[in-house]
């Protein structure tokens, strides 16, 4: 082995993580303001134990419909889905759509309405 590929092993590559918030249902359908989840998100996600303190370690960007999240440092999708569902709880439209992972990409959340057709027809049995 040579010093440098010692070296390079020790310092690494910091490693990012994107994750993607898909909305376009229900914005289409203009229940939500995307603008509004992206703030919501800057405002709430804590870095160091501190809110609102995103620095540069992790970056939020929204392209029409959709709103990507990329971290520099260790970041749970977990967490990305729990703020989602405290915004949608928030501004009470909890009820009528969830967060699911995207069955083509598992770093894609998707907003989603419940199926209420499948729940009443279960009803009636």
């Amino acid at each position: 082995m040579s010093k440098g590929t010692v070296a390079g092993a020790k310092g690494g590559k910091k490693k990012s993580v994107t994750f993607v918030i898909d909305c376009s249902k229900p914005v289409e359908d203009k229940i939500m303001e995307i603008a509004s989840l992206e703030k919501f998100l800057q405002e709430k996600i804590k870095v160091g134990g501190k809110t609102g303190a995103l620095g540069e370690s992790i970056i939020i960007s929204r392209e029409k419909n959709k709103i990507s999240v990329t971290a520099d440092s260790a970041f749970s999708k977990r967490y990305l889905k729990y703020l989602t569902k405290k915004y949608l709880k928030k501004h009470n439209v909890r009820d009528w759509l969830r967060v699911i992972a995207s069955n083509k990409d598992r770093s894609v959340y998707e907003l989603r309405y419940f199926n209420i057709a499948e729940q009443e027809g279960e009803e009636e049995d």
